[in-house]
C-alpha cells in the first residue's frame, strides 16, 4: 500500500491531522488476494498513552477497489464509531511526542462485517482476513 501524500515511514502532513483540516489521506493499492470479497481498513496508534488508540474503522469495501482519494472513502463502505466516538476518520493528534500511525486493510473472504462497534469490527477482520498490507506514518504536533 502506498499514499501520494506521505512516504512508509515517513512524517504525515499537519493538513491530515487535528491541527488543521483533518482530512484523511490518499491511500492506494493493487493487488489482492484471489477469493477477496470485500477489503477493510484499520487506522490506529499504537503508541497512545492509554494503549492503541483507534482513528478509523471502515469495512465493507468493495473488493475491485484499488484506491480512496483525499477525504472521501468508497461508494457502498460502512464506517464503524472509533475512538473520538465518531464514525469519520480522525486524524493524528497526538498528545505529545511523536507517534506512529498505521493504515491496515485487508482483504476479508466476507462480503460485509457484521460489527457495530470495534472490538466485533477487529474480531471480525482477524478471523476473515486472506491477506493485509501496511502504511506507517508519523506525526509530531507543533
Amino acid at each position: 500500500m502506498k499514499s501520494n501524500d506521505f512516504e512508509e515511514g515517513g512524517d504525515i502532513p499537519s493538513g491530515f491531522t487535528c491541527d488543521e483540516e483533518d482530512i484523511s489521506p490518499h491511500l492506494v493499492w493493487e493487488e489482492v488476494p484471489e477469493g477477496t470479497k470485500s477489503l477493510a481498513l484499520i487506522m490506529d496508534d499504537p503508541d497512545a498513552p492509554m494503549g492503541t488508540w483507534v482513528h478509523w474503522l471502515l469495512g465493507d469495501i468493495p473488493p475491485d477497489t484499488r484506491e480512496m482519494l483525499q477525504n472521501s472513502r468508497p461508494a457502498g463502505s460502512r464506517q464503524v464509531t472509533n475512538d473520538f466516538g465518531r464514525e469519520d476518520y480522525g486524524g493524528p493528534c497526538p498528545p505529545s511526542g511523536t507517534h506512529r500511525y498505521y493504515f491496515k486493510l485487508y482483504a476479508l473472504n466476507v462480503e460485509k462485517i457484521l460489527a457495530t462497534e470495534k472490538r466485533g469490527f477487529y474480531r471480525e477482520v482477524e478471523e476473515h482476513k486472506i491477506g493485509e498490507a501496511v502504511i506507517m506514518g508519523r506525526y509530531t504536533r507543533k
